[in-house]
């Protein structure tokens, strides 16, 4: 595939869209479709506007609603950077890492609580185990690229698993639990959103208020037991679930 050039926009002043927006559609193309690799600097927008015979603004506004998707990011003195595309991920039951593996991602993590504690009310009711006395306790934030995606919590029964900082820095908690005998076999999954606060947006590289999608997950092995709760927040701008749908009447 021959590499991209800013010379392959072609834009229609007397169309119905605008031309930000046919600037924005084309680019965003180049990058979905590998012309525009991970990493790949755009001209200025001055050089921009002057090749494709536009006004700087427009330019301004194609690239802004190109960073506002996730797939470019403005650099102080390196100018502006396509990025990777969005994480789409399927409503399956298997655990982020393993998806970003199998995307050929290699996936990165901050271990910021891996600690067994006294098991409280709310990880009682989430883990279903009424005479729980104990809990593990796990907090990670998953990166990609070099870049954060998500800010991953998760409550396990004590005692399951033992994993030390490095096992969780190098593998994913579903592989972790299969390499334990644990058998995975359903789950039930809220999916939802929300604003980043002041610490999700210092975790995440956001801004607080920024947009926020939610996961809850509880996890049962094929006995039925609640195997781990996991309450999970991703980069709306970098990751989005998918699901597919069938009609059964």
């Amino acid at each position: 595939m021959k590499p991209w050039a800013p010379g392959e926009i072609v834009v229609d002043p007397n169309g119905p869209e605008p031309l930000y927006s046919q600037v924005a559609r084309q680019i965003g193309a180049a990058i979905e479709d590998g012309r525009l690799p991970n990493g790949a600097r755009l001209d200025n927008e001055l050089d921009l506007a002057a090749r494709l015979h536009l006004s700087r603004p427009t330019i301004r506004q194609a690239i802004q609603s190109l960073v506002n998707q996730g797939l470019l990011v403005r650099k102080r003195g390196v100018g502006t950077q396509v990025v990777r595309t969005k994480v789409a991920r399927p409503l399956r039951l298997s655990s982020l890492f393993d998806d970003l593996s199998e995307l050929g991602d290699r996936p990165e993590s901050v271990v910021l609580i891996n600690r067994v504690e006294p098991a409280d009310d709310e990880a009682i009711d989430h883990l279903e185990t009424p005479g729980l006395t104990r809990v593990r306790r796990l907090k990670r934030v998953r990166s990609t690229g070099g870049e954060p995606l998500a800010i991953m919590n998760n409550y396990l029964p004590d005692g399951l698993i033992d994993p030390g900082d490095d096992e969780l820095r190098d593998k994913g908690l579903y592989q972790l639990l299969r390499s334990a005998g644990v058998r995975l076999h359903a789950a039930q999954q809220n999916v939802g959103a929300r604003q980043a606060t002041e610490e999700d947006a210092e975790l995440l590289d956001e801004k607080p208020g920024a947009a926020l999608l939610t996961m809850r997950r509880t996890t049962y092995d094929d006995s039925g037991r609640v195997v781990e709760h996991g309450w999970h927040v991703y980069r709306a701008s970098r990751y989005s679930f998918n699901l597919s749908l069938t009609n059964n009447v």
